[in-house]
């Protein structure tokens, strides 16, 4: 339960820093069979619908995130969003590996509010006094969400 309970709080962590990249790695990895959601509630994410569905949610926030009038990841709704989807790969991570849910989705909503005032903080610190482009920290950010979530699920299924 242990490594399921970390593994949904860096999730969480992830969706902090893109709301919908740890989704539609979720997603593509019940759509290749790398996680089992069986006859669970979430079998529907492995399907093509849900797969594509939630990469192009995915990539319109990619792109998006680098727009100037955007809100900031820490605004309500914003927040709210990131926290669902924390949660939903949490719970997805719980299913897949046969553990009950309540604490991983703790672990997820958790993850996705440190993730979020931390990625925001840290960004707004590395261009304001770091003099990095922003473009480059967001890209840097991206990076890590996708490719974080990618090891991640490899790491545990």
């Amino acid at each position: 339960m242990i490594t399921i309970l970390a593994a949904a709080l860096v999730l969480g962590l992830f969706t902090g820093l893109r709301t919908f990249t740890p989704v539609a790695v979720v997603c593509w990895a019940a759509r290749l069979g790398w996680i089992s959601l069986g006859a669970t509630p979430l079998s529907f994410l492995g399907s093509t619908a849900a797969t594509v569905a939630i990469s192009l949610l995915a990539i319109g926030e990619l792109i998006g995130d680098k727009l100037p009038w955007i809100p900031n990841r820490t605004a309500l709704l914003p927040l709210i969003g990131r926290m669902l989807m924390g949660a939903l790969c949490a719970l997805v991570l719980s299913l897949a590996s046969g553990q009950s849910g309540p604490w991983a989705i703790v672990a997820g909503v958790a993850g996705s509010l440190m993730g979020a005032f931390a990625g925001f903080h840290l960004r707004r610190s590395l261009v304001a006094k770091g003099k990095l482009p922003d473009v480059a920290v967001a890209l840097g950010e991206d990076l890590i969400a996708l490719g974080g979530s990618f090891l991640l699920l490899a790491q545990v299924f």
